[in-house]
């Protein structure tokens, strides 16, 4: 039950940052803008060393997991330029929001937090020590994992309260993840086709939507510098780890 009780510090960790991002809404650029800093220093310094390391230590082709990568950014593209298909005809110079976007996106996101408890629990399947540095990891990073969930609900014309729903369901993902291990194990080839395909994902939203947003209406060297240090303090947080 060790892992389970872990994730539990994950929901207090993913509901306090959707907390912080709620009561600082009216500075959501400055945060989108740290935001896409911390998803770009997790896909680099967080999941590809990953994926390297299960390809290295499996003998495996490294083509299938970037393959995994191409199909999550593209998947995501669609998905979210198809919901905003019957907009086409409107302004062209019009910024167009719909709240289904923001809502498949916090799904994502709970999907990677229920992956997040997962993986806590599959590392302790490995051994205990695995397990608690997977664990202090998670932990670390669900504080913008509430955010990241608040700021896509909030900047896609999603109301505060479903907002707030939605930062519930992220916050509870882990937990689930981590009781889901006790019934199950998964292999090592699909969990790096996972990680690979959520490198994608996380691409396409800091990207193309989180970054951009953020200097959407308020570009700034600040905005700029916050990107930045998300990127080293990810970096940080990675290597102490």
């Amino acid at each position: 039950m060790t892992p389970v009780i872990l994730s539990l510090l994950t929901f207090f960790s993913t509901f306090f940052g959707g907390l912080f991002s709620l009561k600082n809404k009216n500075r959501l650029h400055l945060i989108m803008g740290f935001t896409a800093g911390v998803l770009l220093g997790v896909v680099a310094f967080d999941i590809f060393p990953e994926i390297i390391s299960l390809v290295n230590g499996g003998g495996r082709n490294p083509i299938y997991p970037m393959i995994a990568l191409v199909a999550g950014f593209l998947i995501f593209h669609i998905l979210e330029k198809s919901i905003l298909i019957h907009h086409s005809h409107e302004d062209e110079y019009e910024v167009h929001k719909h709240p289904d976007v923001g809502v498949f996106s916090a799904l994502a996101l709970a999907g990677h937090s229920f992956m997040d408890g997962v993986g806590i629990g599959l590392g302790f399947q490995v051994s205990t020590s695995v397990g608690i540095l997977v664990a202090i990891a998670v932990i670390a990073h669900d504080f913008t994992d509430g955010m990241n969930t608040i700021t896509l609900m909030l900047t896609n014309k999603n109301s505060v309260s479903r907002a707030r729903l939605f930062l519930l369901i992220d916050a509870l993902a882990p937990v689930l993840g981590a009781i889901s291990t006790l019934f199950f194990h998964v292999s090592s080839g699909f969990l790096v086709l996972y990680l690979g395909f959520f490198a994608g994902f996380l691409l396409y939203i800091g990207a193309s939507d989180i970054l951009p947003e953020a200097h959407s209406k308020h570009s700034s060297w600040k905005t700029i510098a916050l990107t930045v240090l998300g990127v080293v303090l990810t970096f940080c947080v990675t290597r102490i780890v």
